[in-house]
């Protein structure tokens, strides 16, 4: 995979962008909280975890349960770690 191509990726759509963003405070999150906490709908949320899902950005700990919650896989945190650096080159 490549970690900048992805993180383009992520960068190019707001919700996906926002959404690995709250993972740099919490290790698990279920998408009501992340809603809560950014200010979108649920389904708005689930859909940018769907998406990140699918790139083998995050993973479902919950797989039986409707109530999922998500946290980074090792990709996802490289991931986050080059969003950051290009939006904020300088740190």
């Amino acid at each position: 995979m490549d970690i900048r191509k992805t993180a383009l990726w992520v960068i190019d759509v707001d919700r996906r962008l926002i959404t690995l963003k709250t993972f740099r405070k919490t290790t698990v999150l279920h998408p009501s909280d992340i809603s809560k906490e950014v200010g979108r709908s649920t389904q708005n949320i689930s859909h940018a975890l769907h998406e990140m899902e699918e790139k083998g950005i995050v993973e479902s700990i919950d797989e039986k349960s409707t109530w999922k919650k998500y946290m980074l896989t090792e990709i996802g945190k490289k991931i986050l770690k080059e969003v950051e650096k290009i939006l904020d080159p300088d740190e």
